[in-house]
């Protein structure tokens, strides 16, 4: 039996065609966008318009956090690093 074939509390996930934590494990997801999945996949069936809200919350979260972060390296920057010469 996989965990997927029962639910605790409502069957709310049981209805959709892949479940949330299906979809968010096999995307390798953080904590906030497995969230806005989770709450998206449910809005309609279980929380309304709150569930709504709290992805509002979550986007907020991720937006302040890619905007107070430096952007990643692009892979061209990251083999131009020189930790990354066979000089160094």
């Amino acid at each position: 039996m996989k965990a997927t074939d029962r639910q605790v509390a409502g069957d709310h996930y049981k209805k959709l065609k892949i479940q949330p934590i299906e979809y968010i494990l096999a995307n390798d997801m953080g904590f906030c966008e497995g969230a806005i999945i989770k709450y998206i996949s449910r809005w309609k069936n279980k929380g309304g318009v709150e569930d709504l809200r709290k992805i509002k919350q979550f986007c907020d979260f991720l937006i302040e956090d890619a905007v107070t972060k430096p952007p990643p390296l692009t892979e061209r920057e990251v083999s131009a690093s020189p930790v990354n010469s066979p000089f160094a």
